[in-house]
């Protein structure tokens, strides 16, 4: 025992074991087959990296991320520990070399990707070498119902079969009852010693947001969190290279991490991101990072994961030396959708799991439970919500929902359930209790059945919520051995004998929340600061009299409303105004700039810096476009048809690149419209008007006289002449 803390210390510099570590280590040295369930950050790697070093000979460790193995020999190397890997990424030379040193008994853990092992000539090389013990890492990849299933995985228990009769320790930070029912039983350890640790990660803060605005909400959240490390999971290559470049053009220093980058590119990004060179890394959810990284202080899923487990395994990177960790999940039912779509070439069954599983992520998001007592629900594990807070809340326990009483509810879903002898899930039960007449219903003749349309009243998210939560009280189980089915538990049957009150909560209804959202205007109503509003009309009029220009020409309204929004105090800030570019802030922008800034000093208000987000897309590559094309004065329509774009929305283009400060030439073309006294005639008319609405104009100068797109051209080519 002494000895084991003494190497404990002297390798790795701790005086104390956490939780299960010691018993966990007694029992592999033991030479007992061993499954560890223990969350990210609770030390899973120490409970085979130090009997390794108490015995003799190479402990194998079968790990599926290529990253995670070179990060974990690199940390091994620095402690003095002679650990290599064996995988695709090594020369034949370099293989040879690591295949030499383990015979020689010097490597005391060697790495192997499930794939390398597998190769025949690597399994006759272990059946030579004196091997201690295997560990198979992140074993829930044996399971089609875990998050990260790996058909290579199911081959493990065979080969190691192959090799000789070792040890073998199985570990996971992420696995249902379900999952480890199927990792026992493939990997043939139903005899083994289970320590299974709390899911309950205290010091992570869990939070679900409607996924509107999301691009503003992340810039805002990350400048919050200046100078913290976080992770932002995308669901594609796409997004996440979409996302890098917005963070790094609003100032954040941030990578991409995806499957797609060259490697040498991704093993950079990944190294900046640990040695602190990076602040935010960006990665796709489908490509395991396989970090270990202790001082992520944030992760944030941009897109929905495809299960909880996923879910649950990446927001464990954040906080895992056990202080602030913050995890931000941007839900919206499509990313749903759109998952599902993922699986349309995949077999009846397969698919069937995997819709399972997002419903279970979508039910996750939507509920108003608390959000701990969820995901160690899922995991098989009982939790108290009112202990939510006592470390790092939740969302829903920070902020709680409204509340009903649930007796007469709760109590229709257990008699659905026996009435229909316990055969089915949630979605049936619900139609059960709606009275839904699907082929279901019908050919098990549930219609005739009491419970039958006996709560037709209420809606289908309603009644899923009320199977959910009676699922948490635990008054319902899942059937392991027939997915999808729900039992009725010892507790709902006592409840069916004897109701008594039982409070249920109101989901959130996500897809209203983001409907109201996306129809609020993005900039105005009467949310701008109407005195500085005042102010910069009283500045605009007093420039356009000394200038003796409409008001209109130097900025619109929409403008000025905008500015009174995010308060821009510099030119760069100013530039994101809409219908505001760099020639207009060049001739005009100083003195707004200045009363904005003085303003703001004034009263102590929040800048624009704060607010507005700077596009990483690149939309300017059709203005630039447009811009070439008129000065080679190239006819209107060809450029229309060139963009594939209608006449009138060319002519859009045209307002903005024209609103936003740029000169265009139009003389060529409209010269071809009108003659140069009717020309005159509008032109008078514009620079005498205090509006340049083209409706208006056309009543003033005639309806009949002139057509509504020469107008709009016309207005161009004065705003060109006077403004720009």
């Amino acid at each position: 025992m002494d000895k084991l803390r003494e190497k404990l210390k002297a390798v790795f510099g701790f005086s104390q074991f956490r939780g299960n570590q010691e018993v966990v280590i007694n029992n592999i040295m033991a030479g007992k087959n061993t499954f560890v369930i223990m969350p990210t950050g609770a030390g899973k790697s120490l409970c085979y990296q130090l009997p390794a070093l108490m015995q003799e000979g190479t402990a194998i460790v079968i790990s599926p991320l290529i990253a995670l193995m070179k990060n974990q020999v690199d940390q091994l190397n620095a402690f003095g520990v002679n650990a290599k890997f064996l995988n695709s990424t090594l020369s034949k030379g370099e293989i040879n070399r690591v295949k030499k040193e383990t015979l020689s008994g010097e490597i005391k853990l060697l790495y192997v990707a499930p794939e390398s092992l597998t190769k025949e000539e690597n399994i006759e090389f272990l059946k030579k070498a004196n091997l201690s013990f295997a560990a198979v890492d992140e074993a829930h990849c044996i399971s089609e119902w875990g998050h990260d299933f790996r058909p290579e995985y199911r081959r493990i228990k065979s080969i190691l079969d192959e090799i000789g009769k070792l040890p073998i320790i199985a570990l996971t930070a992420t696995a249902t009852p379900k999952v480890q029912l199927d990792i026992k039983k493939n990997l043939d350890m139903d005899a083994a010693d289970i320590f299974l640790s709390s899911f309950n990660r205290q010091n992570l803060y869990y939070e679900v947001r409607p996924k509107v605005h999301v691009k503003k909400q992340l810039i805002r959240f990350i400048k919050d969190h200046k100078g913290k490390s976080g992770i932002i999971y995308c669901l594609s290559r796409k997004k996440v290279e979409e996302i890098a470049d917005l963070l790094k053009v609003n100032d954040i220093n941030a990578a991409p991490y995806h499957a797609g980058l060259e490697p040498a590119v991704r093993v950079k990004n990944q190294d900046d991101f640990l040695n602190e060179r990076v602040e935010v890394i960006v990665a796709t959810i489908a490509f395991g990072m396989g970090i270990d990284k202790p001082d992520v202080r944030f992760v944030i899923h941009y897109d929905t994961p495809k299960s909880l487990e996923g879910y649950y395994q990446e927001t464990g990177r954040s906080g895992r030396d056990g202080l602030e960790g913050n995890c931000i999940l941007f839900y919206r039912y499509q990313d749903i959708l759109k998952l599902e779509k993922f699986h349309k070439d995949k077999t009846v069954t397969e698919r069937e799991n995997a819709k399972l599983l997002l419903d279970e992520m979508s039910m996750y998001s939507e509920s108003s439970v608390c959000r701990r007592k969820q995901l160690l629900h899922y995991f098989g594990e009982k939790y108290d919500e009112s202990s939510c807070g006592k470390t790092m809340w939740c969302d829903v326990c920070k902020y709680p929902p409204e509340s009903y009483e649930g007796q007469e509810y709760v109590t229709m879903v257990l008699e659905a359930a026996r009435d229909t002898e316990e055969r089915f899930g949630l979605k049936h039960l619900s139609d059960v209790i709606r009275g839904v007449e699907n082929e279901y219903v019908l050919s098990y003749k549930q219609n005739k059945l009491e419970i039958f349309g006996k709560g037709k009243d209420k809606k289908e998210e309603f009644w899923s919520s009320a199977v959910r939560q009676t699922l948490l009280h635990h008054l319902m189980a899942k059937d392991l051995d027939n997915i999808g089915v729900l039992k009725i538990t010892d507790l709902g049957r006592e409840f069916l004998r004897k109701p008594h009150s039982i409070t249920l909560v109101k989901d959130k209804d996500f897809e209203s929340l983001i409907e109201e959202e996306d129809k609020e205007p993005r900039i105005v109503t009467k949310s701008y600061d109407e005195t500085l509003f005042d102010l910069l009309k009283k500045l605009r009029k007093d420039m356009a009299r000394r200038k003796n220009l409409p008001p209109y020409v130097i900025f619109q309204d929409p403008s000025l409303e905008e500015m009174a929004t995010v308060y821009p105090t510099n030119k760069e800030d100013l530039a994101q105004i809409n219908g505001v570019g760099m020639g207009k802030i060049t001739k005009f922008g100083k003195p707004f700039l200045e009363l904005i800034q003085e303003y703001v000093d004034e009263n102590d208000i929040m800048t624009a810096s704060d607010v507005v987000i700077k596009s990483a897309v690149n939309k300017s590559k059709i203005k630039i476009f447009i811009i070439q094309q008129i000065d080679r004065k190239i006819d209107l329509q060809e450029i229309a048809d060139a963009k594939g774009l209608s006449f009138s929305e060319l002519i859009d283009e045209i307002e903005h690149i024209c609103y936003s400060g740029t000169k265009l030439n139009l003389d060529y073309y409209v010269e071809n419209l009108l003659d140069p006294d009717r020309q005159e005639e509008v032109f008078d008319y514009f620079l005498n008007s205090n509006s340049d609405t083209i409706s208006e104009a056309r009543i003033e100068l005639g309806e009949d006289e002139y057509d509504e797109e020469d107008l709009r051209l016309l207005r161009v080519k004065f705003m060109s002449d006077y403004a720009n």
